[in-house]
């Protein structure tokens, strides 16, 4: 079998090149070699969270792996078959626990039997959606598409400490539903979240108050939720909007650092809303950069996002070279439709 050939530097390059060609690798049985990884960012190469997921990679599937050191550029993997089971990996820093969750459940999902995925790390951190993203967002969208998981978050870890931990189950499905999401529907309700740990409680009501006040005469009434943490899970604060919409489910985030006011991490966070809600688009920046691989596993699907990200369109490129899809991105409205076929 041919060895796909990648570039790290190529479009964003960052990360996501290297996760999606794990995941596609595991699924499709193609082995890859990727060179300059993360060549774009300013420390190349593999951090902690991306030599996790090719570990995790690597247990899931039996593949001889070469380059997999920290600091690595380049990356040799040649896949075996999937392998459901007990998996136990720990970052070892506030790395990303949803993103290496995101390399591993869809090929988990094509496993040959039922497997629990425990991961320690980040689970609140800047780089990447947030566990509650992973659940309230993407993990309904998922099931619909006949995905037969549950993610859980054990503990919550936020940068730079980290900490956390988070568990999937997954049982194992033959094929995807394709889905189309082309409106939101109307809107069921929307609730602001502030999470806090080891930080004072009148952050979290500053937090709530000013989202309100920015937020509340465009989208309505708000529910707002202090979620308290024990101090042994902080320091950290997050500041998360869920708006539930007829066809879709989309979660917002931002994080409360040291000498950030919370009016401040209330209007970062109601500036994407509101750019979001304005464009009309039914599927967020974020949430489309996680739905297009198992779209195009599905073998089809519509969706309309909101943003044309280099992120979505580095993506592309890597899936189309190990799927046999055509994926095709048209502006239309202020929006990008995006079809798989």
């Amino acid at each position: 079998m041919n060895t796909i050939e990648l570039d790290g530097a190529h479009g964003e390059g960052g990360g996501q090149i290297l996760r999606t060609a794990l995941t596609l690798s595991m699924i499709t049985g193609i082995p890859f070699r990727i060179e300059r990884i993360r060549a774009k960012r300013g420390k190349p190469g593999l951090l902690r969270q991306h030599l996790t997921a090719v570990n995790a990679a690597t247990q899931i599937c039996g593949a001889a792996c070469k380059g997999a050191v920290l600091g690595s550029q380049q990356l040799e993997f040649t896949p075996g078959p999937l392998r459901g089971g007990d998996y136990k990996l720990a970052i070892g820093s506030a790395g990303s626990c949803t993103l290496v969750l995101q390399t591993v459940l869809p090929a988990l999902w094509f496993a040959d039997a039922p497997s629990t995925f425990h991961i320690s790390g980040g689970t609140h951190n800047p780089a990447a959606p947030p566990a509650d993203f992973l659940m309230r967002a993407w993990q309904p969208l998922m099931q619909r598409m006949g995905a037969d998981m549950c993610i859980e978050l054990v503990r919550h870890g936020f940068f730079p400490a980290g900490g956390g931990e988070m568990c999937a189950s997954v049982r194992p499905i033959t094929q995807l539903t394709p889905l189309t999401l082309l409106q939101r529907g109307d809107l069921t309700k929307c609730s602001a979240t502030s999470i806090i740990a080891g930080v004072p409680g009148d952050v979290a009501k500053r937090e709530l108050a000013a989202l309100d006040e920015l937020l509340g005469s465009e989208i309505g009434e708000i529910e707002p939720i202090i979620r308290g943490l024990s101090s042994r899970e902080g320091p950290g604060n997050a500041l998360l909007l869920e708006i539930q919409s007829a066809e879709i489910c989309e979660l917002f985030t931002a994080l409360g650092e040291k000498g950030l006011a919370s009016e401040a991490v209330a209007r970062h966070l109601a500036k994407e809303v509101r750019r979001h809600l304005h464009s009309g688009a039914p599927v967020g920046e974020h949430l489309a950069d996680q739905l297009l691989l198992p779209f195009a596993l599905a073998g089809a699907g519509d969706f309309v996002t909101s943003t044309r990200s280099s992120h979505l369109e580095t993506n592309i490129g890597v899936i189309e070279k190990f799927l046999p899809v055509g994926i095709r991105m048209e502006e239309t409205g202020g929006a990008y439709r995006i079809s798989i076929r």
